[in-house]
């Protein structure tokens, strides 16, 4: 029996825009061609194709390692299972970065994975100055990969975080410091939920209680700053007190946290006295 691609869209098992986007990534159409296409028949090996995307998808594989793409900040990112899926809260961290950078200013992003905040910055600001470091080579190679797609100019290392930087002269410290470090403590229950089963777990759990990344991130940071640089951590839900304490007790001034759409205390910095 022979399906439509309106068939398809009316009677799937997955969630309508799921179902859509898979429609297309198995089709290699746009939005606009379901609608205008509504009544064509697939071939075998079409409906074959999106028949495997489905079941990917019912047995909880994230949409963006399916069609290996999530877009963030307005850019399209490649995704794959050596990254995390760039998520709609760190776009707060790209946003203070930029209101902290000042003209022909010196970024650096710790623990880059697919490149979502160097990449978006380097784009919006191509006067900047963006340095990204990432422990694996296989995240590199994504956030290489999203930096040259998206035009954006960034400077990449291999680097377990301030490893590659040591013994960097002081006229190369940076503006602002930006992370997005593995924050979720170890056994913590989200780890085997959702999407996170499939999403690579260094990146989501320091092995620790969620603070070990935040705290290596916070005492070696001095050194690669600028006076009244800007130190600025994504953290967990829970943690906007314990991370605001930890920069206090380290000499940052103007210590503040920000809060995502959702009003939860998201992002969390200080700045180096000058």
């Amino acid at each position: 029996m022979t399906s439509t691609i309106g068939s398809l869209q009316r009677q799937s098992a997955l969630d309508p825009l799921d179902n859509r986007v898979l429609l297309c990534h198995a089709l290699g159409v746009n939005r606009i061609a379901l609608i205008t296409q509504s009544e064509r028949e697939l071939t075998e090996e079409e409906a074959q194709r999106f028949a495997a995307l489905v079941q990917r998808r019912l047995d909880g594989e994230p949409i963006a390692y399916i069609v290996g793409q999530r877009e963030f900040f307005g850019l399209p990112f490649d995704v794959s299972s050596a990254v995390l899926i760039p998520r709609p809260d760190t776009e707060l961290l790209v946003e203070l970065t930029l209101e902290r950078t000042p003209r022909n200013g010196r970024v650096l992003d710790m623990g880059t994975g697919s490149g979502a905040i160097a990449v978006s910055v380097a784009h919006t600001r191509q006067d900047a100055d963006v340095t990204a470091l990432d422990v694996s080579a296989d995240a590199l190679a994504v956030a290489q990969r999203n930096a040259a797609n998206n035009n954006a100019r960034v400077s990449f290392l291999q680097s377990d975080w301030y490893g590659a930087l040591q013994g960097a002269a002081e006229a190369d410290a940076f503006d602002v410091i930006a992370s997005n470090p593995p924050y979720i403590a170890s056994g913590d229950h989200h780890l085997s939920e959702g999407d996170l089963r499939f999403e690579p777990v260094g990146a989501l759990t320091d092995h620790a209680d969620g603070l070990s990344a935040l705290r290596t991130i916070i005492a070696g940071a001095q050194p690669h700053l600028k006076p009244q640089g800007w130190l600025l951590m994504e953290h967990g839900y829970d943690q906007a007190q314990a991370v605001r304490e930890l920069l206090k007790a380290a000499g940052y001034s103007e210590v503040q946290s920000w809060q995502d759409l959702a009003g939860i205390e998201r992002v969390s910095g200080g700045k180096l006295p000058g």
